[in-house]
């Protein structure tokens, strides 16, 4: 990773040149990322992250403009910009081919994308760009996913080199030209085309494919880390998928905000009837609690606390599942039916909220295995536990 000062200088160059082109370029309405800071984003480098990756997407990832658009063809020019801004290898250092970014600027992207519900694989390369640094491996450019992206899932490095196995539910690995995969104690590249992917959707639309490894052989392979597993990479998509949750959830209660402050039944606006107040207040404690747990979790990963690490991750995931469950119920109250229509946004938002819950171990599991993890260290450990975070 580059040193401060420099990586302040690439900072400040990408800014500057992505808000003059914004500038250069219409700006569309509908909902608006500006103006919405995580919390959790400290720090000048992070600062100048957000607010670049939060002008690629005001400007080419409007939900609105994207949700009446009749085809795909608005992705290349965004991933284009994302790509141009080294966004999408912000995680890999810049002599593994990224950005040299920190942890708290990716998260910080992520943030902003979620409010947008972003539809590309940028998370995914973020998480693919990690996994492959962490074995030194070079990050290629391009789009990318990671494997597998289910706790139970198993994928095998062979003595012969190739790699065997099935993953199930891999997100955007229909549209990705790499896959990095954690085969054991093993990061290997491989070249999406070189597997059999089935076709899969998610309920937003999102490519969500089943890939099958037939002693694939990879393009690049390393050692994981001493201690990295399986359990590792389950850790970070689920502190990723709570920060994009949780950015989500922040678009989706201005959005239901001003939508009651507009909607008039009986001669006044639904906002100002007490039970549409009181699903509004709901909603708003809703996002304040996915915001707080995510922002946690995602400042242990960037300050290297493993010790915290599970309890913080995995609460993340818990709370913000279901944040997103409660979350997108209520919002689809207050709008009534048109929230449901295809015609309006709303649906883009909740539906692919309630997609994440799945990735990187749901709910659920990550319940269970905290329970365990827990019940391991004996009631008396339970409440310092609890009570240091």
């Amino acid at each position: 990773m580059p040193d401060q000062p420099d990586r302040r200088a690439w900072l400040q160059r990408n800014k500057d040149g992505q808000l003059a082109n914004a500038a250069a370029r219409p700006h569309h309405g509908g909902t608006e990322c500006d103006g919405l800071e995580p919390g959790r984003v400290t720090g000048e480098s992070d600062h100048i992250v957000a607010e670049v990756a939060a002008r690629i997407f005001a400007d080419l990832a409007d939900p609105q403009t994207i949700n009446r658009a009749k085809d795909d063809v608005w992705k290349a020019p965004l991933w284009r910009a994302l790509a141009e801004a080294g966004l999408p290898l912000a995680w890999v250092p810049d002599n593994l081919g990224g950005s040299g970014a920190s942890l708290a600027d990716g998260f910080a992207v992520l943030g902003a994308a979620g409010r947008v519900v972003l539809a590309v694989p940028l998370a995914e390369t973020l998480i693919a760009g990690w996994l492959l640094a962490r074995a030194g491996l070079q990050a290629p450019a391009g789009s990318m996913t990671v494997a597998p992206a289910r706790p139970l899932d198993r994928i095998t490095l062979g003595k012969d080199g190739t790699l065997s196995g099935r993953a199930l539910g891999i997100p955007f690995a229909a549209d990705a030209q790499h896959i990095a995969v954690l085969a054991g104690d093993t990061v290997a590249l491989v070249a999406a085309k070189d597997c059999r992917i089935d076709e899969g959707r998610t309920p937003a639309g999102d490519p969500s494919n089943v890939v099958t490894f037939e002693r694939v052989k990879p393009l690049r392979t390393a050692p994981a880390p001493k201690g990295f597993d399986r359990t590792a990479l389950m850790l970070m998509g689920a502190v990723v998928r709570s920060v994009q949750t949780a950015g989500a959830l922040e678009a989706i209660l201005a959005m239901s905000v001003a939508y009651a402050n507009e909607r008039v039944a009986f001669e006044r606006p639904i906002g100002k009837f007490q039970a549409v107040q009181q699903n509004l207040a709901r909603l708003a404690g809703e996002v304040a609690a996915a915001l707080a747990v995510s922002g946690s979790a995602a400042d242990t990963v960037a300050q290297g606390d493993d010790d915290a690490l599970f309890l913080e991750a995995a609460s993340a995931k818990i709370r913000c599942a279901e944040a997103a469950t409660e979350g997108a119920a209520i919002a689809h109250q207050v709008f009534g039916a048109i929230g449901f229509t295809k015609e309006h946004v709303l649906h883009r938002f909740t539906t692919r909220m309630l997609a994440w819950r799945d990735d990187f171990g749901n709910e659920s599991w990550w319940a269970a295995e905290l329970g365990k993890r827990v019940a391991q260290r004996g009631a008396d450990e339970f409440w310092p536990l609890v009570a240091a975070r």
